[in-house]
């Protein structure tokens, strides 16, 4: 059975694959339908469709924030 990866603004998120700049890590910026997400070695911003997103993820690394507040 697969679980729904909860996904957070602040989070970081470890992709599959590797983005044309060679990181495979990017942040959560805004959440939705569609997620938003932006390269954290070239800067790059991009929107993707929710599932397209959630089966790319390899790993999620909450944000500092998201822990405090547990």
């Amino acid at each position: 059975m697969n679980t729904i990866p909860i996904i957070r603004v602040g989070d970081t998120l470890e992709m599959k694959k590797n983005h044309p700049c060679g990181s495979k890590q990017f942040t959560v910026l805004r959440i939705g339908s569609d997620i938003r997400i932006e390269c954290l070695g070239c800067g790059r911003d991009m929107v993707l469709p929710r599932i397209k997103l959630e089966k790319s993820i390899k790993k999620i690394i909450q944000s500092e924030d998201d822990n405090a507040k547990r």
